[in-house]
């Protein structure tokens, strides 16, 4: 098998319940409590590996997947295009009998940039999960509000599509941790506070324990679907990740660009 050696960045409890901000706090505050502690670990280069990773067994699963949109720049195609493939894509996947797409993120690496500053938002690079416990079925009955009681009947999930643009990713690549390698109480739920709501995400705590995975150099014909919520217990619920700064890579290559679908995906009882 083939991996490299990357530092992932994990929180460092400090007692408090941990809160960020998507904006400049206007009273001065802090952007961020959030205290982390990078840790050399090793990710294991998914092609390399003799085993098929699974939304339930593990939380992510890596798709070959061809898209029709030819500039992700242009909102309508985005819209139009890859929110039906999308769709599409993630019915077949799970079996799902509705799929809700909630929005969608494009990531273009600055070196240097802060995210969520004034230029184009950056990879994450702190472990994390985008939904817990709590926040997965408050999306539902935030998005949906008429229908999320009846939903919220029936099996719920909220997945991510993510996917490399214009080239393969070389410098800031997603590592995703095995669901089973992480335990409950590693996940720390935290505020993530925007200007008109609170949500809640997980921060992750470190374990040697942890079993890390990516795509070396995916391409834009590859996507990864990472889990942030299941409603049943029986099954991968989170999958933690992160991107991390390849070590080696070729000279001159262009930074990360990529685009991620935040979705809701229902199946009846």
């Amino acid at each position: 098998m083939s991996a490299t050696t990357a530092e992932l960045n994990y929180i460092v409890p400090t007692g408090q319940r941990p809160r960020s901000f998507t904006y400049e706090p206007p009273d001065g505050s802090p952007r961020t409590t959030v205290m982390t502690a990078p840790h050399a670990l090793q990710v294991q280069d998914i092609r390399s590996e003799d085993r098929q990773f699974t939304l339930d067994a593990d939380g992510f699963a890596v798709i070959g997947h061809q898209s029709d949109v030819t500039d992700f720049q242009d909102e309508g195609q985005i819209r139009d295009i890859y929110y039906a493939e999308a769709e599409q894509l993630l019915k077949q996947i799970t079996g799902a009998d509705r799929v809700f797409i909630f929005d969608h993120t494009l990531r273009h690496r600055i070196p240097g940039q802060q995210d969520y500053g004034d230029g184009p938002r950056q990879p994450a690079t702190r472990v994390h999960v985008d939904h817990t416990a709590k926040s997965g079925p408050q999306r539902v009955r935030d998005l949906l509000p008429d229908q999320a009681e009846e939903l919220l009947k029936g099996r719920v999930q909220v997945i991510n599509l993510w996917r490399p643009i214009n080239h393969p990713v070389y410098d800031a690549p997603l590592a995703v941790a095995e669901a089973s390698s992480v335990s409950v109480e590693e996940l720390i739920p935290s505020d993530l506070v925007y200007p008109n709501r609170v949500g809640e995400t997980y921060n992750v705590v470190f374990s040697p324990e942890h079993r890390w995975h990516y795509v070396k150099e995916q391409r834009p014909d590859e996507v990864l679907l990472l889990k942030y919520y299941d409603s049943r217990s029986d099954v991968a619920r989170f999958a933690p990740h992160t991107a991390f700064l390849e070590p080696n890579i070729p000279e001159g290559v262009p930074p990360r660009e990529s685009i991620e679908l935040r979705t809701l995906v229902f199946h009846k009882v």
